[in-house]
């Protein structure tokens, strides 16, 4: 749905609204026109069921309006005497058309202007406050704040498996949810059910005919404070996710809204209008080495023969730091590390267990089929990758057979153009071209574990509007390799930030101090007010 249609579609919402209401309007007060005039109507609703101006702000907030619809379809029953269990299944369940028979049969009822707003039961009390906290946390996660944890090791040493996150939304600018139909506070799958949390057809041959994806809004961002910037952790929709869930049917392609892809995090290692080439497994940008964050430790693979069996994988991670723990051959005698610094490796070769240890590094020119844009053309590997260009929203590049592979997806996919290709010529959208303007930002994202992370080398360009948010702060931090509570809670990384130079700071103290003083202070008030 483009925003125009959009558009149309709440002028829609509001003549029906006008049309099942303005009786009650003009009972309660107000005058019958009242009703029909956008945004205003709400806002003289919200008066005439005696709650607050700003609950207006709430219906035309994606997710969170599912919740508030009910709520005032029982609220606008309530505020005319229809308080009955029966009225209030019935509002709901009539999807708020209850009130249209309330309007044009209800030529008795009576206008309770300043009615009791609390609930009558302790059932009532407990719904009403489920809702709100529902609300509220809807809103901190899709606006503010959300909470996520890491499940791989990519970034291993900035980001360690079982790193408990919070991502800013705030920072790059929060994106308006673009699937409308969702079950809030939870991403593409509910838990324990295992299904999915929103309503689209995700069949890939008719996502673009399909009615329910018609209730799609298009990709709208807040503003935000910042850009995001070269060598930034970020948390972003993975482009080419192939549903990978319980739920996925085996036997057909399928295509995930954009906000509902796989959420990734990795690190933002090439902006728009970049030049990136990967050459023995370090990264340059426009010809030079690309210079991490000292609190970045880039990770290599490494083959070693060992002298004495299997080592010690407790050993390995609290002596030397080691937390991807390797792969053997049946007798023990060679193992693989998928993850190793290369400070580490200096002290690692001298393990009394350690025969012989070598990189793994494939030869420049080596070509792995797995490794992006997947074309013979390209020898390209994950040690040796590019030179490519990142596009920049605005610019405009020479389209060709050669290059068409590095962005016939974004032409295609991200950018929702008909691509043909007969002989050397190209057609975009019906017409002959030799160039290509783009029409948004595109990153490049990798991890730090340089062969154990599934990135951009694989699958590409991530799109600006799958951009979700920038980690900033590790609240918790579990280590399931670690022995008992003082070592399976990492201590030192609770309430830690994200970014920043130097050793991270936990707060962990300061924050049970300030929680301490706020419970005394609480405690005192208390005893005040009852001695008064």
């Amino acid at each position: 749905m483009t925003l125009v249609q959009w558009f149309i579609f709440i002028l829609i919402i509001q003549v029906i609204h006008g049309l099942g209401t303005w009786k009650l309007y003009q009972k309660a007060g107000r005058q019958a026109w009242e009703a029909f005039i956008p945004v205003y109507n709400a806002v003289i609703l919200m008066k005439i069921i005696n709650r607050p101006w700003w609950w207006t702000i709430l219906l035309f907030l994606p997710i969170v309006n599912l919740i508030m619809f009910p709520v005032i379809w029982v609220e606008t029953a309530r505020s005319f005497g229809k308080s009955s269990t029966t009225d209030t299944w019935l509002a709901i369940l009539s999807l708020g058309f209850y009130n249209y028979y309330l309007n044009y049969a209800g030529d008795n009822l009576t206008y309770i202007e300043n009615r009791d707003l609390h609930p009558k039961t302790a059932t009532g009390d407990w719904v009403s406050s489920i809702l709100f906290a529902i609300v509220a946390a809807t809103i901190v996660h899709t606006y503010f704040i959300q909470p996520y944890t890491i499940p791989t090791s990519s970034l291993e040493k900035s980001l360690l498996v079982g790193d408990f996150l919070f991502v800013s939304k705030f920072h790059y600018g929060a994106r308006i949810p673009m699937t409308t139909l969702a079950a809030p506070m939870v991403h593409d799958t509910i838990p324990v059910l295992g299904t999915k949390s929103y309503l689209y057809n995700d069949n890939a041959k008719e996502e673009k005919t399909s009615f329910i994806n018609k209730f799609q809004l298009p990709y709208l961002r807040l503003p935000g404070f910042q850009n995001v910037e070269r060598n930034d952790i970020v948390v972003f929709n993975w482009p080419v996710d192939t549903l990978y869930n319980m739920y996925k049917p085996a036997n057909r392609a399928y295509k995930k809204p954009i906000d509902k892809e796989t959420n990734y995090v990795k690190r933002c290692v090439g902006i728009p209008g970049d030049s990136l080439e990967v050459r023995n497994g370090y990264v340059y940008i426009n010809g030079q080495k690309n210079e991490l964050p000292d609190r970045a430790k880039l990770q290599f693979s490494y083959k070693v023969e060992t002298k004495n069996g299997p080592f010690d994988n407790y050993e390995l991670s609290k002596r030397y730091g080691i937390t991807d723990f390797p792969h053997y051959n049946q007798n023990y005698t060679v193992c693989y590390f998928p993850g190793i610094t290369n400070e580490t490796v200096e002290k690692f070769k001298n393990h009394p267990n350690v025969a012989k240890i070598e990189p793994l590094m494939r030869e420049k020119g080596e070509r792995e089929g797995s490794v992006f844009p997947h074309d013979p053309a390209y020898n390209w590997n994950n040690d040796f990758f590019g030179p490519l260009y990142i596009p920049k929203a605005g610019a405009t590049i020479e389209l060709n057979t050669d290059v068409l592979p590095l962005y016939k997806r974004l032409i295609t996919e991200y950018e929702n153009n008909e691509l043909q290709v007969k002989g050397n010529q190209i057609f975009i959208n019906g017409q002959q071209t030799s160039t290509y303007t783009f029409k948004q930002d595109y990153y490049w994202m990798m991890g730090d574990n340089r062969h154990n992370s599934q990135d951009a080398r694989s699958w590409g360009y991530v799109p600006m509007d799958h951009i979700v948010g920038k980690p900033v702060f590790i609240w918790m931090s579990y280590n399931q390799h670690g022995k008992g509570i003082g070592e399976k809670i990492r201590w030192d990384r609770l309430f830690t930030t994200v970014n920043g130079s130097g050793k991270p700071t936990s707060y962990f103290i300061p924050f049970l101090i300030l929680m301490a003083i706020g419970y005394g202070f609480n405690k005192f008030r208390k005893r005040k007010k009852e001695q008064a």
